[in-house]
């Protein structure tokens, strides 16, 4: 997944909110994390406010279902 992609699909995340929407995030994230490492995931967390929407922090490992 690219970046770009990641991003327009954690707007529309962002957008609903609530406990579905934060798992369906966190599986974005995680794609990202194993794709683009760490650092990609922390930008796209301070970049679109998921600390407060979602409780991700930045620096914390994201886990997917696998």
């Amino acid at each position: 997944m690219t970046l770009e992609k990641a991003e327009e699909l954690l707007k529309i995340q962002v957008g609903f909110g609530g406990f579905y929407n934060r798992n369906a995030a966190r599986l974005i994230l995680a794609e990202v994390q194993r794709d683009h490492g760490q650092v990609a995931v922390d930008r796209l967390i301070r970049m679109l406010d998921l600390e407060s929407v979602f409780e991700f922090r930045p620096g914390i490992p994201i886990k997917g279902f696998n």
